[in-house]
């Protein structure tokens, strides 16, 4: 959970004296808030909010929330029944931070949501604000919450406190609320806090089970630590070990993950897990801003320790952070890879975005699937895959094989959704390939010319003095419907290409493009805000292709998420069956 600007606590670099795990007494008015129950809470209740999703920038096979500010996803879990839970940070009052809620929404499928009433709140939104955590099915009652019951919900977040001037310098302790109907309504733990601080940078608890205890890890965010914690019962917390000052530092780190991610070796063969740490960083990442890293390494139920210190970052756009993982997954259940989600914006800039014209402000990534491997002459590599996204795939639009025209250009104003799925195959590379030799695919709006554009080179910058780095770069400077001075235009990543072959493809969606590299070893998500709607794609190739090389491409379009589920007003209202 990012702290933004507001009162004395404005300054994100501000001198703030703290001791990692310094656990005091917490005011009386927090530890009174913290026993509150949901009748009390101070925000609108009962019902989900309606939402327009018509407008022009609003995303149709991506989350957003119906209507204000949301940003990152927190205590993501699927039930026993194949139902996704979306629980969300969320300004249910305005379209900027503040006022943080839980938002909620589920799924069957992670494309087709239905809206639910506001899951969490503060206990009082003058004195605290809810940020982010974790939720996890207590099968076994370890807690004690749950007598008659084997599907009892159990939610750890942070519970922040406000000064009297509305900032976040107040002690961030960790709270529980738990829920008997599947995670909809939840009450708040009668001894809260689970975990007390005095300190204002200890935050975004992430639970998880191992073996025969839970686990949390946590961040410590200004010190750069990561503590870990075990519980035999998620209400009595001790503390196990730390990691810290690995990696990338950047300003503060927050969000953390700790999963068991399968790995494949190079020749596809299912091999042992790999537990990876991921740490979310925000400012400071190197593109400006918000960026995630992982480490591979491994766990013991107490202690992570990660194969070397190097920097690796799970996408190489601007617009991807707070990455969460769903809880109740995994091994011995009916999803067996690691899926996770993101919020597709950037803290630079995101209460700035036009998408506030229609009366919402930031959406979610699209569902990943993941797993490990390695790659020659780099290493351990995360994988990061569209998941499920057959379920919003609609009509073919265009399927070339073996294209030698230097310009392929594929309308899709047909498509209601305004959304599209894109893809490239690439075989018979020469070895060192002309630097001239690239390919160019632009998304380009007919009526302003406005154009997004992703580009390969693939004979590098300079074969003989770098080894062929073969940049990929996406640029969306030709986007003229939104300006800022943190709003960069220009992204890149190496991209090598292996045995002669290259690929890649993604989702354009409005104003939201995810691109997968060779099969997601790499991936770039980036906003982007045309003045007018794109409509069109344009695959164009160098001349005078070498012998031998050949290039296929796809264009599908996708169907809308949101539009069977408008009313005749045009709004779509969510799940009204669900009563606070």
């Amino acid at each position: 959970m990012k702290l933004m600007p507001g009162g004395r606590a404005a300054s994100l670099f501000a001198a703030l004296h703290f001791t990692v795990g310094c656990l005091g007494s917490t005011p009386s008015s927090l530890l009174s808030a913290t026993k509150t129950t949901p009748a009390d809470l101070n925000y609108p209740s009962g019902t989900p909010f309606p939402g327009d999703y018509g407008g022009q920038y609003r995303p149709q096979v991506h989350y957003s929330a119906p209507q204000n500010f949301m940003s990152d996803p927190n205590g993501i879990f699927r039930d026993a029944s194949g139902t996704w839970h979306l629980y969300y940070q969320y300004n249910p009052l305005g379209l900027s931070f503040g006022n943080q809620h839980w938002g909620h929404a589920t799924s069957k499928d992670l494309y087709h949501w239905a809206s639910q009433p506001i899951a969490l709140g503060p206990p009082n939104r003058h004195t605290t604000a809810l940020f982010s955590g974790s939720t996890v099915v207590d099968r076994n009652n370890t807690s004690g919450l749950f007598p008659n019951q084997d599907n009892g919900v159990v939610s750890v977040f942070t519970l922040a406190g406000r000064d009297p001037d509305g900032g976040f310098g107040g002690p961030q302790v960790q709270s529980l609320a738990y829920s008997h109907d599947g995670g909809f309504n939840f009450q708040f733990y009668e001894h809260n806090p689970v975990i007390n601080s005095t300190s204002n940078q200890f935050r975004d608890p992430r639970v998880m089970a191992y073996k025969d205890h839970w686990v949390m890890v946590i961040a410590y965010s200004r010190d750069f630590t990561i503590g870990i914690y075990t519980s035999p019962n998620l209400l009595d917390w001790t503390h196990a070990s730390n990691f810290s000052l690995h990696g990338l530092l950047g300003a503060q780190w927050e969000c953390p993950n700790l999963i068991q991610m399968p790995y494949i070796d190079e020749e596809c063969h299912r091999q042992d897990d790999v537990w990876t740490l991921f740490v979310n960083i925000n400012p400071g990442g190197p593109l400006g801003g918000a960026v995630v890293q992982y480490f591979p390494g491994s766990f013991n139920g107490t202690h992570f320790k990660p194969v070397d210190s190097a920097a690796r970052t799970v996408d190489s756009g601007k617009d991807y952070y707070a990455m969460q993982f769903f809880n109740n997954i995994g091994p011995g259940t009916e999803v067996e890879y690691p899926v996770s989600i993101a919020w597709a914006s950037n803290w630079q800039y995101t209460q700035l975005v036009p998408t506030g014209q229609e009366g919402w402000r930031s959406s979610m990534s699209l569902p990943r699937r993941h797993y490990m491997t390695k790659i020659k002459g780099v290493g351990w590599k995360l994988v990061s895959q569209p998941y499920n996204l057959e379920r919003v795939m609609g009509d073919t639009l265009a399927v070339q094989k073996n294209v030698t025209k230097e310009v392929v250009a594929v309308e899709f104003s047909g498509v209601k959704s305004n959304a599209v799925f894109w893809e490239v195959n690439i075989t018979g590379i020469p070895e060192r390939a002309l630097r001239s030799l690239s390919l160019n695919v632009s998304f380009v709006s007919p009526s302003t010319t406005e154009s997004v554009r992703l580009a390969y080179v693939f004979g590098g910058v300079d074969f003989d003095l770098y080894g062929g780095d073969t940049p990929f770069s996406l640029d969306r400077g030709g986007a003229k419907g939104f300006d800022h001075r943190f709003f960069t235009h220009r992204f890149s990543v190496s991209s090598p290409h292996d045995d002669g072959t290259w690929s890649a493809s993604g989702v354009l969606d409005r104003s939201l493009l995810e691109v997968f590299i060779h099969g997601g070893i790499e991936t770039v998500t980036s906003t982007f805000f045309t003045q007018e709607p794109v409509a069109v794609v344009l695959f164009s190739l160098s001349p005078d292709l070498p012998k031998g090389l050949s290039v296929d491409l796809r264009v599908v379009g996708l169907n809308s998420a949101w539009d069977n589920q408008a009313s005749h007003d045009g709004l779509v209202y969510g799940n009204r069956t669900i009563k606070g």
